[in-house]
Parts: structure tokens; sequence; C-alpha cells
């Protein structure tokens, strides 16, 4: 039960991350504020790993896929999840990277050649058609993605691609270990990115927006990752990967409290298919593979 206690904690924490982005947002440009809470993310791993005495040697096989994964995994999702939420709501963006299972288990398929049943078929279809109702909401079938959910839909594809990197580099060296070393190197290439993106950005936010940045940094992107991985070993990542779902929710009920952005029936209707046709989609997974999803879903703390 304390295992399913601090996982639902972490889950509500990585639901709140859409909205704390969201209000980040108007005191920070969104390269910048994705630097930034990458370097406090980083000095954080660093730290751990250097009182934990974890650090491993990094071979050219192992640079192989951490390289792509950081890339991949910590600068273009990072770029692409606060650049999109410049202009989308918190709850439609959480809505749109909980796809994330499904587009990971289409390019295990692809990549890893492993298999995509029948019953996986049939979830996608249904979080899919969940996502048609967010992104129209109540426009009917005159969908118009909007260059912001554009953003996402890359975000989410990143994030999707990263896990299998993910899962090839955690058959090498410890997932904790990778995914500090994973935050160090995206940092490390965010921060060209920013300033060459937004060389004329003036920050000059209040002191408090700079606790806000630091405090979510440090308890979601690297508490967070600690304990979430630490769980993971007890029940397994398939079990752990259901709390995930949680995710939407929390951002609609606290955006909805905090930046008192409005919920309207299709979101719900949208958000309900979403998760059903995720959980259908993955659910056998935990009774099938749980080893093998283990490793698939170690790295769930990027963002």
């Amino acid at each position: 039960m304390r295992s399913y206690l601090i996982l639902l904690f972490c889950a509500s924490l990585y639901g709140s991350n859409f909205v704390l982005g969201s209000l980040l947002l108007q005191a920070f440009p969104a390269l910048h504020l994705s630097a930034y809470r990458l370097a406090v993310s980083s000095v954080f791993l660093l730290v751990y790993l250097t009182v934990t005495r974890r650090w491993l040697r990094v071979t050219l096989r192992d640079a192989v896929y951490l390289i792509p994964y950081a890339l991949l995994g910590m600068l273009l999702h990072q770029v692409s999840f606060f650049t999109g939420l410049r202009t989308v709501d918190a709850t439609t963006a959480s809505l749109i990277l909980s796809l994330s299972p499904i587009c990971t288990a289409l390019f295990a398929r692809l990549f890893l050649k492993e298999s995509f049943t029948l019953r996986m078929t049939m979830g996608s279809v249904v979080a899919f058609a969940g996502v048609f109702f967010v992104v129209a909401n109540g426009a009917g079938f005159m969908l118009r993605i909007s260059s912001g959910i554009g953003w996402m839909l890359i975000c989410m594809l990143a994030f999707s691609g990263s896990v299998i990197l993910m899962k090839k580099l955690t058959e090498r060296i410890e997932p904790l270990v990778a995914t500090a070393y994973s935050t160090m190197l995206g940092c490390i290439a965010v921060f060209p990115v920013s300033i060459w993106s937004e060389p004329h950005a003036e920050i000059h936010p209040h002191y408090g927006w700079w606790l806000v940045l630091i405090g979510s940094a440090l308890l979601i992107q690297g508490l967070c990752a600690v304990v979430w991985n630490a769980q993971i070993r007890r029940v397994g990542a398939a079990t752990a990967s259901l709390f995930l779902n949680l995710q939407p929710f929390v951002a609609m009920v606290s955006g909805y409290f905090i930046l008192g952005t409005p919920i309207s029936y299709m979101q719900v209707a949208g958000s309900v298919l979403i998760i059903c046709g995720v959980i259908l989609a993955t659910f056998q997974r935990r009774s099938k593979r749980t080893a093998h999803a283990d490793q698939l879903h170690m790295s769930v703390v990027k963002r």
C-alpha cells in the first residue's frame, strides 16, 4: 500500500507539471525555462550519484544509445513541451501526451519486432478517438491542428521514441544512472539552442518565480525520478505505468482551480476514451510480459 501511495503522489506531481509549466511560461521564455529546469535537475542528480557512489564509466557502445536518447528524450522533448504549452492549455497537452504508451508499443513493434495484438489495436483506436474529441473540442469533423497541438504531438512522439532507446540503454547500465547522464547531456544541448533561438529574451522575473522553477525541477524532475525508479523495482513498471493515467485528470482539475481553464464535455469524454484505450492496450502486458515492461517503462520522468 505504501508503494501505491507513493506512486499516486508522483503521478499527481507529474500531472500538475503541465499547470506549473503553463504558469512559469508567464515569466520565462519557453526554451530558457527548459534549460533552467534541466540545469537544476542535473545538479540534483549529479549530487545524488556522487553521494550514493553510483557513477559508471560510459563506453562508446553506451554512447551509441545515450547521445541519441539525450537529443530525442531531453532536447526535442523539452523544447516541444514548453513550446507547445505556450498556446495549448495544460489539460489538452496532458491528454495528448497520455497517448505515449500506445505509441511506444507501436515503435516497439517497428524497431524491436515486438507483437502488437488485437487488444492493443482496439485500445489504440479508442484512445485516438479520444484525442479526436479533445482536439476537435466542439468543432465537429472540421479538425484543425494548431501549431501548439502539433508541438505536443512531436513531444509525445519524442518521448515514445526515447523510451525505446532507454530500453536498449538499460540493458547495459542502470536506469537511474542513464537518466542522470542523459539529463546532463540534455542540459548541455538545450542551453545553446535557447540562446540561439531566443537571443534577445529579457529575463527579470520576481524571485518567487525562480523559487517555483527550482522547486518544481527539484521535486518533479529530480526527487520523483529517484522515488519512481525505486518503486518500480518493488511493484513493477507495468503496475506503476497505470498510475500515469491519472495525469490528465490531475492536469484538468488543477488547471481549472489554478489557471481557471474551463473544462468542456468534449474534454471529459475524450479523457475517458483515452484512459480506457490506454488501459485496454497496455493492461495485458502486466500478466504476460512484466519483466520486459519493467525495462520498457523505466524512464518516465523527464518533463
